[in-house]
């Protein structure tokens, strides 16, 4: 088994949890808790979490957001079934869910009935809607974007756009295991649970709540960002030597002066038109093409090179696979080796945060479908 080394302790450790969930917004609330130490049961049925097989866009859903957890199938729609499911609860800390509306009701699993029976268990729903007029409808991550706003403000005017990534249900279930970190710390003080809900749409309502604000504080609204006024003249990606492109932000009077030193500019810093941003921005268009063709004389590598020596920000247009590579990534230990269900390799990025020094490690291959399901019931055996 190929895994991270690591000696630390992690703050969830002797946290059990129950995860009932399938491609990524619960699937992400239980990586997060399981990359804290928690002991995440992920109950799949007999063929296994459909992310398991999924192509395109979706194929890398199951070995992203399904780390460092145990895999038991239970079929919960039987008596058995249930009766284990009530066990293996009663043994448990967290239970996670986020099944299409009414489900886990509808199976006698909803919170007002388990807490009756575990008053102490921590429970998250992760769901399209909050409670209200919405609550029943079925979402995706594409729905409340183009319903929350995030569309209208990331495309061109008059053509929403998705943003490339399902930022909603990463957030969703970020938003939940801040929850349930939260109803933990409560429920040491007072021995209770609690209901822990969130949803795609609220969390896309957050994204764009500071351009709900703007149109509070202005009574404009917010144009699309392609549409929008910069209020920084050199702000955009620039073509380059060779064809390639490089996004430069000069976000200050002494860095574009420090811009101009880099592209040998001299006249441009000598123009008493374009002493301030103010004046420069009454000319943007016509001078942003004027440094770009100063650009062009150096590859995308040279120029970046010179912009990092004077300290000003820059980035090159980097597709997702590209990172794979990233030195940074690799250098700092965000990207690391797992095994995969199949046997194979696989590299993982880890949780974007660090605990007294170190990123929350891998610490066990991804599982196979069903792999723990004989060791967790050895140890619920004495229960009955």
């Amino acid at each position: 088994m190929n895994t991270t080394e690591c000696k630390q302790t992690l703050p969830l450790e002797g946290v059990r949890v129950v995860e009932f969930s399938h491609m990524v917004m619960g699937p992400t609330c239980g990586m997060i808790l399981a990359d804290l130490g928690a002991e995440v049961i992920k109950i799949e049925p007999a063929e296994g979490d459909k992310t398991r097989k999924m192509s395109g866009l979706g194929m890398g859903f199951f070995r992203t957001y399904n780390r460092n957890k145990k895999s038991m199938v239970l079929d919960i729609k039987t008596e058995e079934g249930r009766q284990t499911l009530m066990d293996l609860l009663a043994t448990s800390d967290v239970m996670l869910e986020n099944f299409r509306p009414g489900l886990m009701d509808s199976l006698g699993l909803g919170y007002e009935v388990l807490s009756q029976r575990f008053p102490s268990l921590v429970y998250v729903s992760h769901k399209g809607f909050l409670p209200g007029p919405y609550e029943k409808r079925l979402a995706l991550d594409e729905v409340v974007q183009m319903m929350g706003g995030l569309a209208y403000m990331t495309g061109p005017e008059g053509r929403p756009l998705r943003v490339g990534a399902s930022v909603n249900d990463i957030m969703g279930g970020m938003f939940g295991a801040i929850g349930v970190l939260a109803a933990l710390i409560e429920r040491g003080k007072t021995g209770q649970g609690k209901e822990i809900q969130s949803a795609l749409f609220e969390n896309c309502v957050f994204l764009c709540a500071s351009h709900m604000q703007q149109f509070a504080m202005s009574g404009e609204a917010a144009p699309p960002l392609p549409s929008r006024v910069s209020p920084w003249t050199v702000y955009d990606v620039f073509s380059v030597g060779g064809g390639e492109q490089l996004f430069i932000g000069a976000v200050s009077d002494k860095q574009w002066i420090q811009l101009c030193e880099v592209l040998g500019r001299d006249d441009l810093l000598a123009d008493p038109n374009l002493q301030t941003n103010e004046q420069r921005l009454l000319v943007r268009h016509e001078l942003l093409a004027n440094i770009e063709k100063s650009m062009q004389q150096y590859s995308a590598e040279e120029l970046s090179a010179l912009l990092d020596k004077a300290g000003l920000p820059y980035a090159p247009i980097t597709r997702p696979d590209e990172l794979l590579q990233d030195e940074h990534l690799i250098a700092s230990g965000g990207l690391v080796p797992i095994q995969a269900d199949d046997g194979s390799q696989a590299s993982t990025v880890l949780l974007p945060l660090m605990l007294g020094g170190q990123r929350p490690p891998v610490r066990m291959p991804l599982p196979r479908v069903g792999e723990h399901t004989e060791e967790i019931l050895k140890s619920l055996a004495g229960r009955r």
